[in-house]
Protein backbone atom coordinates (compact mmCIF):
# COMPACT_ATOMS: atom_id res chain seq x y z
CA UNK A 1 0.00 0.00 0.00
CA UNK A 2 1.31 3.16 -1.06
CA UNK A 3 2.56 5.73 1.95
CA UNK A 4 -0.22 9.13 2.01
CA UNK A 5 0.98 12.30 2.95
CA UNK A 6 -0.77 15.36 3.99
CA UNK A 7 -1.34 18.58 1.49
CA UNK A 8 0.64 20.58 4.61
CA UNK A 9 3.20 17.73 4.47
CA UNK A 10 3.76 18.29 0.84
CA UNK A 11 3.68 22.11 -0.01
CA UNK A 12 6.25 21.74 3.49
CA UNK A 13 8.54 19.58 1.33
CA UNK A 14 7.98 21.89 -1.96
CA UNK A 15 9.21 24.82 0.36
CA UNK A 16 12.07 22.98 1.69
CA UNK A 17 13.44 21.55 -1.72
CA UNK A 18 13.01 24.91 -3.36
CA UNK A 19 14.10 27.56 -0.59
CA UNK A 20 16.40 25.46 1.43
CA UNK A 21 19.52 25.02 -0.84
CA UNK A 22 20.06 21.46 0.03
CA UNK A 23 19.83 19.15 -3.45
CA UNK A 24 16.78 17.54 -4.09
CA UNK A 25 18.27 14.07 -3.46
CA UNK A 26 18.98 15.46 0.03
CA UNK A 27 15.61 17.01 0.47
CA UNK A 28 14.11 13.41 -0.34
CA UNK A 29 16.21 11.06 1.42
CA UNK A 30 15.42 13.62 4.50
CA UNK A 31 11.54 13.68 4.57
CA UNK A 32 11.91 10.21 3.63
CA UNK A 33 9.88 10.53 0.28
CA UNK A 34 11.21 9.21 -2.87
CA UNK A 35 13.00 11.47 -5.54
CA UNK A 36 10.67 11.42 -8.39
CA UNK A 37 7.81 11.87 -5.75
CA UNK A 38 9.48 14.70 -4.47
CA UNK A 39 9.88 16.18 -8.23
CA UNK A 40 6.35 15.53 -8.92
CA UNK A 41 5.22 17.50 -6.02
CA UNK A 42 7.59 20.37 -6.95
CA UNK A 43 6.24 20.41 -10.09
CA UNK A 44 2.77 20.71 -9.38
CA UNK A 45 3.23 23.53 -6.59
CA UNK A 46 5.93 25.21 -8.15
CA UNK A 47 3.66 28.22 -9.34
CA UNK A 48 1.63 28.68 -6.06
CA UNK A 49 2.76 31.10 -3.63
CA UNK A 50 4.35 28.68 -1.25
CA UNK A 51 3.95 31.49 2.08
CA UNK A 52 0.00 32.16 1.29
CA UNK A 53 -1.83 31.22 4.54
CA UNK A 54 -1.73 32.77 8.12
CA UNK A 55 0.80 35.51 7.50
CA UNK A 56 -0.60 37.23 11.25
CA UNK A 57 1.12 33.63 12.68
CA UNK A 58 4.21 34.51 10.96
CA UNK A 59 4.55 38.01 12.26
CA UNK A 60 3.73 37.18 15.76
CA UNK A 61 6.52 34.56 15.38
CA UNK A 62 9.16 37.20 14.08
CA UNK A 63 8.00 39.32 17.22
CA UNK A 64 8.48 36.75 19.57
CA UNK A 65 11.98 35.69 18.01
CA UNK A 66 13.23 39.47 17.93
CA UNK A 67 11.87 40.00 21.80
CA UNK A 68 14.16 36.83 22.42
CA UNK A 69 16.89 37.40 20.50
CA UNK A 70 17.44 40.92 21.93
CA UNK A 71 17.16 39.60 25.47
CA UNK A 72 19.72 36.49 24.44
CA UNK A 73 21.84 39.49 23.38
CA UNK A 74 21.50 41.49 26.82
CA UNK A 75 22.16 38.29 28.65
CA UNK A 76 25.29 37.44 26.46
CA UNK A 77 26.67 41.02 27.71
CA UNK A 78 25.82 40.70 30.90
CA UNK A 79 27.99 37.45 31.11
CA UNK A 80 30.98 38.96 29.27
CA UNK A 81 31.22 41.51 31.97
CA UNK A 82 30.90 38.82 34.39
CA UNK A 83 33.65 36.71 32.44
CA UNK A 84 36.09 39.86 32.24
CA UNK A 85 35.26 40.95 36.24
CA UNK A 86 35.72 37.49 37.61
CA UNK A 87 38.76 36.86 35.38
CA UNK A 88 40.45 39.85 36.76
CA UNK A 89 39.93 38.61 40.27
CA UNK A 90 41.83 35.69 39.96
CA UNK A 91 44.72 37.58 38.64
Amino acid sequence: MAKRYTDEFRRDAVRIAISSGLTRPQVSSDLGVGLSTLNKWVQKHQHEDLMSGPHDDVEKENTRLRKELRLVREEREVLKKAAIFFAGQSQ
